[in-house]
C-alpha cells in the first residue's frame, strides 16, 4: 500500500529569538519525488540583480550557519541566497529515514536553486554536505556556475577509506538516544560558542522526531564503491577535474573529518590551479562558525580576481 512522505515542519516561534540573524525567511514548494511536495527555506541578501553567491550548509547545521558571512558578500555586491536543505533549518522534515537519498537531496536543492529560483552565474560556497551536494549541481550543470569554493568538504566515491573518526561520529549521531545537535556543532568548532548560539542550533530540532535528517546524513555517504550514490558521484568527480571552472580551496588547519580533500582538490582540480588558496587558522570543521569573516574576506578577493 502507497504511503505519502510524512513530515514535521517546525513551528516559526521557535526561530523567535535567534541572534545575529535578522533575515526574513522566503518558502517554494519542490516536488518530493514521492508525489507529493516539499517546502523548502532560503535566506537572501544583497542586490536582486547582483551575482549569486549560494552557500550551502552541511550536517546537522543550518543557513544561521553562514550569518558572519552573508553581511560581508552582500555589502561587497553579491545576491547572498542560503537555502536550508531539507530535514534542517526551516525547511520540511521528512520523517522515515527512508525518505533520505543522497540522489533526492541534490534534485530538492537543483529543483529550488534552479527551478524556482533560476540562478545563473552561481558562485558556490560549500561545506561538508553542502559541498557534497553542491559538487553534485556545479558537476551535472557546468554552465549555471561561474566560481566554486569548498570549505571542508569532499566528494565521496566510496573508492578511499573514510577515516576513523568519521565513523565514530556516525556511530554517535546515529544512535545516541537523543540528539544534542547544539553540542555537536559546538564539538566541530575550536572557539567558544555561546548558548545562545547552541540554542540557535537547535531550534530547528524541538524534539527527537525532527531529527531524522540529522541521523539519517552520515548513512548516505558512499563507503563502499558499490554504493547506490557512488556512480555519480564518480562521474561528478571526474568532470570536476577536466573543469575550467575556478576552484578556490579554502580549509581551515582544524578538521580531523575532511581536512585531507584540501590538498587533493588542489592537486586534482583544473579550475584550482594557479589559484592561491588560504588556510584558515584556529578553525575547526565549521569554519563559517569560528571563523566566517575570515573565510567571506578571502571569498569576496576570489570573485574579484
Amino acid at each position: 500500500m502507497f504511503t505519502p512522505m510524512q513530515t514535521l515542519r517546525t513551528p516559526e516561534d521557535r526561530f523567535a529569538n535567534i541572534p545575529e540573524f535578522p533575515y526574513a525567511p522566503r518558502y517554494c514548494e519542490v516536488p518530493d519525488d514521492d508525489g507529493g511536495t516539499l517546502r523548502v527555506a532560503w535566506v537572501q541578501d544583497g542586490p536582486d540583480d547582483g551575482d549569486p553567491v549560494l552557500m550551502l550548509h552541511g550536517e546537522p547545521s543550518w543557513s544561521f550557519l553562514y550569518r558572519k558571512m552573508i553581511p560581508i558578500l552582500a555589502e561587497a555586491g553579491y545576491r547572498v541566497v542560503c537555502p536550508d536543505l531539507v530535514g534542517f533549518g526551516r525547511s520540511d522534515k521528512p520523517t522515515r529515514r527512508e525518505d533520505h537519498t543522497y540522489a533526492r537531496h541534490v534534485e530538492w536543492m537543483r529543483s529550488c536553486v534552479f527551478d524556482v529560483l533560476d540562478l545563473q552565474n552561481v558562485t558556490l560556497v560549500g561545506q561538508d554536505w553542502g559541498g557534497l551536494i553542491g559538487l553534485r549541481l556545479a558537476a551535472e550543470h557546468p554552465k549555471r556556475f561561474s566560481r566554486i569554493v569548498v570549505a571542508n568538504t569532499g566528494l565521496p566515491t566510496g573508492d578511499i577509506p573514510m577515516p576513523e573518526i568519521w565513523w565514530k561520529f556516525r556511530e554517535a549521531i546515529q544512535n545516541t538516544p537523543t540528539l544534542d545537535i547544539g553540542r555537536f556543532v559546538e564539538s566541530g568548532c575550536r572557539r567558544p560558542m555561546s548558548d545562545a548560539v547552541r540554542a540557535a542550533y537547535d531550534a530547528p530540532f524541538p524534539d527527537d522526531t525532527y531529527c531524522v535528517a540529522p541521523r539519517a546524513m552520515p548513512g548516505l555517504i558512499p563507503t563502499t564503491p558499490d554504493d547506490p550514490a557512488a556512480p555519480a558521484n564518480r562521474s561528478a568527480w571526474a568532470k570536476l577535474c577536466e573543469s575550467p571552472t575556478p576552484m578556490l580551496v579554502a580549509f581551515s588547519d582544524g578538521d580531523p573529518i575532511t581536512g585531507g580533500m584540501a590538498p587533493i582538490f588542489q592537486s586534482q582540480m583544473r579550475g584550482a590551479q594557479g589559484i592561491d588558496h588560504p588556510v584558515i587558522r584556529d578553525a575547526g570543521h565549521f569554519l563559517q562558525e569560528d571563523a566566517g569573516e575570515e573565510l567571506a574576506g578571502h571569498i569576496v578577493e576570489f570573485l574579484r580576481s
